[in-house]
């Protein structure tokens, strides 16, 4: 049996605490957050209790085994050290930290506690994604040669505004779109090169669009699209290789489709439609990690994979404030971007 303690009752707080309400072997025992009602409404269904500081669950509570942050960026680094600094293993919200030294020492740091830390890129549970990647790995469109995808929503409410501030948040390109870096990283490898351009800087109230294009060192070219400024949300992909296209829209009735050119030249083509989710993919993120600290396995997000999509980020901030293509060596990015 997980004991698994919750800081943060926002919007992932209530998204994973729905998802350990479905576990068998999974018992919620507390939920922590200075809005003592919201988090009541978390903790209810569950029967666990509710906690207005991480210090008030310490004392209170006996027993856990899992703490899962679901807090604001800028406050993961130390809330990690807190917990691993006691032996307790740590799923955490992507992304790991707003900059790469924090993440680096989050990193060391629960290496050195022994402590197994889990990074919620959840785009790799999603079933459409998956599957693009097993096809492409089959060779089922040939060698990769081109992607593009898009992920876009309105401007996301949070904690005292938190993400409208950059220095917090590190924006649209550090917050939505480095699920599409780490995704893209996990099919085609490291980035060799980045170069981007966005509304940072120009003090649009509540709007960010940014455009980064990555350039892969197998010599897939990404151009990954993400927007605060729409209505809803919606995320797309187009893979394109040698011998067909994947395309994927969330919008549409059939969203996610396979086309080779031999269906171009009338032989027929394969479409793949979306298939049900009997758990959706926060349940399986979640069941994997524990899955992960039962059978000592090494987790398909590990943190080193994390902090690579940082470091695709920052390199991408860098970019835009620059204006120039960021060549990818660690050593030339800044840290505090």
């Amino acid at each position: 049996m997980h004991h698994v303690l919750i800081l943060g009752a926002g919007t992932m707080g209530r998204v994973h605490a729905e998802a350990y309400a479905e576990m068998d072997n999974v018992q919620v025992v507390g939920i922590v957050d200075r809005d003592s009602e919201k988090a009541g409404q978390l903790a209810s269904p569950l029967g666990a209790p509710v906690f207005t500081s991480v210090d008030e669950a310490l004392v209170t509570l006996e027993h856990f085994t899992v703490v899962d942050i679901c807090l604001p960026t800028f406050l993961h680094k130390k809330n990690v050290l807190r917990f691993a600094e006691i032996g307790i293993d740590i799923i955490c919200e992507k992304p790991i930290a707003r900059n790469l030294e924090d993440a680096r020492e989050i990193i060391d740091f629960c290496k050195e506690k022994d402590v197994k830390l889990f990074v919620g890129h959840v785009v790799r549970f999603f079933p459409e994604y998956e599957l693009a990647k097993q096809r492409i790995d089959e060779g089922a469109i040939g060698k990769p040669a081109v992607a593009r995808t898009f992920r876009g929503g309105i401007f996301p409410k949070g904690w005292n505004d938190w993400y409208a501030d950059f220095n917090q948040s590190g924006g649209l390109v550090l917050d939505m779109i480095i699920h599409d870096f780490d995704y893209l990283r996990w099919m085609f490898g490291e980035v060799e090169r980045v170069y981007a351009k966005s509304l940072l800087g120009r003090n649009y109230l509540q709007v960010d669009y940014a455009l980064v294009t990555l350039r892969f060192k197998s010599g897939v070219i990404a151009h990954v699209e993400g927007s605060w400024a729409h209505e809803g949300f919606t995320t797309k992909y187009e893979i394109a290789g040698k011998t067909g296209i994947i395309d994927y829209d969330s919008s549409k009735e059939t969203p996610l489709l396979l086309k080779s050119k031999k269906a171009a030249n009338g032989i027929g083509g394969v479409a793949v439609p979306e298939s049900p989710l009997i758990k959706n993919p926060y349940y399986l993120e979640l069941e994997h990690f524990l899955s992960c600290i039962e059978r000592e396995m090494e987790p398909k997000v590990t943190a080193e994979d994390a902090y690579k999509a940082v470091e695709i980020a920052v390199a991408a901030l860098e970019s835009i404030q620059s204006g120039k293509p960021v060549t990818m060596n660690s050593d030339m990015i800044h840290q505090q971007v």
